[in-house]
């Protein structure tokens, strides 16, 4: 995966290039926030560094159409001093994180590994939830009435009584909904459920 580095100074992006470079990383430099959005957000980009202070579209500003046009993508900030309240704003906003200047490499390159590892996993949450949405919308109104149902905690009797069907109808709907959803039991789904709304459980099943 390759770093973005943002930056206007032409010798600080040199100066990051070669140091990265140094540590095994590849970097694509880019002028401004401007020449990195045209370049269409590569799927290769791994993270982005980006100094605060650029000309026209500043950091912040990057940070925020980054994170709109592909929130999983890690965004680190340089920071003089003077920026250093509008960069912890930016963290309380989403960005991986910030540096302030004067840097060693191994702050940046400790910071550029870890950015990399976290935007890998959100890729990967990403390509999990878009494929159990899927499977979702695959499932019937009435599949669907069954799950919502099951996840919050209803019994198959139970179910039955509010949907006015038999509790061997819902036995049935009960036995697509896991195959469809490829869960292996009633906790799975629970799970799977849960981490599709995005609370405190980490899903640890198996169903792909």
């Amino acid at each position: 995966m390759k770093i973005a580095l943002i930056d206007d100074d032409v010798a600080v992006l040199e100066s990051l290039s070669q140091f990265l470079t140094a540590a095994g990383l590849d970097s694509a430099p880019f002028s401004s926030a401007e020449a990195f959005l045209a370049n269409g957000l590569d799927k290769d980009i791994g993270c982005v560094v980006s100094d605060v202070r650029l000309p026209n579209m500043t950091g912040i500003e990057l940070h925020r159409e980054i994170a709109r046009r592909s929130p999983g993508l890690p965004v680190i900030l340089i920071t003089g001093q003077g920026d250093i309240a509008m960069a912890v704003a930016a963290v309380q906003a989403g960005a991986f994180d910030f540096i302030e200047k004067p840097f060693t490499d191994d702050r940046i390159i400790t910071s550029v590994r870890n950015a990399i590892a976290a935007g890998a996993r959100n890729r990967a949450d990403a390509d999990l939830r878009a494929e159990f949405t899927g499977r979702i919308a695959e499932l019937s109104p009435r599949q669907k009435q069954v799950m919502d149902l099951l996840v919050v905690g209803l019994s198959n009797k139970e179910i039955a009584l509010r949907l006015g069907l038999s509790t061997r109808t819902v036995e049935n709907y009960r036995a697509w909904v896991m195959e469809r959803m490829r869960t292996r039991n009633l906790a799975e789904l629970v799970r799977l459920a849960t981490w599709l709304e995005g609370r405190e459980i980490e899903f640890h099943g198996t169903a792909r």
